[in-house]
C-alpha cells in the first residue's frame, strides 16, 4: 500500500523575532487523509509554525510547498487559496449573526440585487450536513454552546474545500462528550482525504486520534513519529529534552494535612449571590490551604470566583477578611485586602500584548501603589528579574513583548504579576488550561509551595484529577450553587467528585 500523498510540506523553515529564535530549520509533512499532531512545550514553536503555514508570519528562510508548488504566503488569503484553513482555540465567529451567516461569511450566494440570503442559508445547510451537524442555519450563533460553535467554525473553514485543516487546541474548553463529537467530524474529514494538523496538550486525545506525530522543542524539529513507535513517557521526554521526572510528580497527590485548631479563615463569605449566575454561597479560605472548585462547564465556578473577587458585583452576601467585615465590590477593594485573581481568559483579561514581560509583571504592584507613585525603572527591573528566575519564564529577556511568548509563559507572567503584590489570598481560574505538561507541572508545584508558605489558594480547573491532586478541600458546584464540600482525604477519587456532581450533592 502506497503512502498517502503529501499535500503540504515545510522545508528547513526559520523565523526569528527580536530576541527570540522562534523556529530554526523546521520541517513538517502533512499527508492526505491523515491526522497529524504537532507536539511540544509552550514556546516550542507550534504557534509560530501554524502562523507560517497560514500566512500570518513570513518565513525568514526555507520553503513551504503546497500541492507540489513552492508558495510564498503574504497573508491568510494566500494560504486559503492554497487550500489551508485554520480553526483557533478562541472561536473566531460573530455571535450577533446567524449560524448560516457565519458559515458562509465572505462566500455568500449573490444574485442580481446583492446577497441572496435564502440561498446563502441553504448553502450553509449543505456544508453543515457534510459534517453531520444538525443545526438550523437560521438560528443565532449565540444560542449554541461553545462546542457547537467550534464545529460551526470547522464547517466555515471547509467552505473553500480546504485540503488542509489546522485545529489549534480545539478541545481545551470541551467536555468528553463534546470531544467525541469533534473527533467524529475529524474522522469524517479524514475519510474525505483532508489532511488535519491537530494541536493539543491532552496526550490521551493525541493518541486516540493521531496517525502521525511531529515533536518540536525550543523552535527546533525533534522528529516525526508514528504513535505506535512512541509511548507517552517517551513523547514527553522528547518534548522536554530530558527524562521527565515531572511526569511522575503530576501523578502525585498532595498529602492531606489536618488544619491546626484555632486557625481562623483569612477570607470567608456568607450568602454570596449574584442573580442569574451565583446562588447563595458560603465559603471559607484558610491560610496554607488549597481549596478546589469542581464542577462541569457552566456549573458556576468562574462566576463564583468573580463575585468573590468583586470582578462581578454580588447582589447579596457578606465578606470577612481576617475576621473583619469588608466590602469587596470591585477588584480594587480586593487588591487593597491583598486578594489576587488570575482570570481564565488570559488573552482578554490578563496580558497586555503590546507591553514587555517587565511591564506586565510590574502592573500589579503599580496599580496597588497608584499611578501618582510610579515605580522606578530599577525597581521594575529587579522585580522582573526576580520572578523570571523564580518561575522559569522563557525567554528570560524582560524586554521581550509578552504577545510573542507561548501560552504557558504568558500564564507564568500573570502569576508573577499577582505574586509580586504579596497576596494573602490567590484565586486561580484555569491556570493550567492550554499549556504543556512541563509548564503545568511547574505551576502545580508553585501552587503547592504557595500553600506551604501560608497563602490561601482557591483553585479552579476543568480537569478534575488536577483538583483532586492539589486540593485540601473540594467544593462541588452544580447549577450555579455549591452542592457539597468534602475534605480531600486519602481515598477520595475523581469518581467520588463526579458522583457528587451527578447527584447534586449528598443525596
Amino acid at each position: 500500500m502506497s503512502a498517502p500523498e503529501v499535500v503540504v510540506e515545510v522545508r528547513d523553515v526559520s523565523i526569528e523575532f527580536p530576541g527570540v529564535k522562534a523556529l530554526q530549520h523546521v520541517g513538517l509533512s502533512l499527508r492526505s487523509g491523515e491526522v497529524h499532531s504537532l507536539m511540544g512545550e509552550n514556546g516550542a514553536g507550534k504557534s509560530t509554525l501554524i502562523k507560517a503555514l497560514t500566512g500570518v508570519y513570513p518565513v525568514d528562510s526555507g520553503t513551504i510547498i503546497a500541492h507540489g508548488v513552492e508558495r510564498d504566503f503574504s497573508g491568510t488569503a494566500d494560504a486559503q487559496a492554497a487550500g489551508i484553513s485554520t480553526v483557533y482555540q478562541e472561536v473566531n465567529l460573530c455571535t450577533n449573526l446567524t449560524v448560516g451567516e457565519n458559515v458562509m461569511l465572505g462566500h455568500e450566494v449573490r444574485g442580481f440585487w446583492g446577497i441572496n440570503w435564502s440561498a446563502t442559508h441553504d448553502a450553509a445547510s449543505i456544508h453543515l450536513a457534510r459534517l453531520n451537524l444538525d443545526v438550523d442555519p437560521r438560528s443565532p450563533l449565540s444560542a449554541h454552546s461553545l462546542a457547537v460553535q467550534q464545529l460551526i467554525a470547522i464547517s466555515r473553514a471547509m467552505v473553500i474545500n480546504s485540503s488542509v485543516l489546522i485545529l489549534d487546541e480545539p478541545t481545551s474548553s470541551l467536555d468528553r462528550s463534546e470531544v467525541e463529537k469533534l473527533f467524529d467530524v475529524m474522522r469524517s474529514l479524514r475519510s474525505d482525504g483532508v489532511a488535519i494538523l491537530f494541536v493539543s496538550h491532552f496526550l490521551d486525545q493525541v493518541y486516540e486520534i493521531s496517525d502521525r506525530l511531529t515533536v518540536l522543542r525550543n523552535g527546533e524539529l525533534v522528529g516525526e513519529y508514528l504513535p505506535s513507535e512512541l509511548d507517552r513517557v517517551s513523547l514527553v521526554s522528547k518534548m522536554l529534552g530530558r527524562e521527565f521526572s515531572e511526569l511522575e510528580s503530576l501523578g502525585e497527590r498532595v498529602a492531606h494535612t489536618e488544619r491546626p485548631e484555632g486557625v481562623d479563615p483569612v477570607l470567608n463569605v456568607s450568602g454570596l449571590a449574584r442573580k442569574g449566575s451565583v446562588e447563595p454561597a458560603d465559603l471559607d479560605l484558610y491560610p496554607g490551604e488549597v481549596v478546589g472548585l469542581a464542577g462541569l462547564l457552566g456549573s458556576g465556578r468562574t462566576e463564583l470566583a468573580r463575585a468573590l473577587y468583586g470582578a462581578d458585583r454580588a447582589d447579596a452576601g457578606r465578606s470577612f477578611v481576617n475576621g473583619r467585615e469588608v466590602r469587596l465590590t470591585n477588584p480594587r477593594d480586593s487588591v487593597d485586602q491583598r486578594i489576587a485573581f488570575s482570570s481564565e481568559d488570559r488573552r482578554a483579561e490578563g496580558i497586555v500584548g503590546d507591553l514587555t514581560i517587565r511591564e506586565n509583571i510590574a502592573l500589579g504592584v503599580q496599580a496597588k501603589r497608584g499611578w501618582a507613585r510610579p515605580m522606578t525603572r530599577q525597581s521594575q527591573d529587579e522585580l522582573a528579574q526576580k520572578y523570571i528566575a523564580a518561575l522559569n519564564i522563557r525567554p528570560a529577556n524582560p524586554e521581550a513583548l509578552i504577545r510573542n511568548l507561548s501560552g504557558g509563559n504568558q500564564q507564568k507572567v500573570l502569576l508573577a504579576r499577582w505574586l509580586a503584590t504579596a497576596p494573602q489570598v490567590l484565586i486561580l481560574d484555569e491556570p493550567t488550561r492550554g499549556i504543556d505538561v512541563g509548564a503545568k507541572a511547574e505551576i502545580q508545584k508553585l501552587v503547592t509551595q504557595l500553600a506551604t508558605d501560608g497563602m490561601a489558594v482557591l483553585f479552579i480547573s476543568s480537569e478534575l484529577d488536577e483538583v483532586v491532586r492539589l486540593s485540601q478541600r473540594i467544593c462541588v458546584l452544580r447549577d450555579h450553587r455549591i452542592v457539597a464540600e468534602i475534605e480531600n482525604k486519602e481515598g477520595i477519587t475523581v469518581d467520588d467528585v463526579v458522583a457528587l456532581i451527578a447527584q447534586g450533592g449528598d443525596e
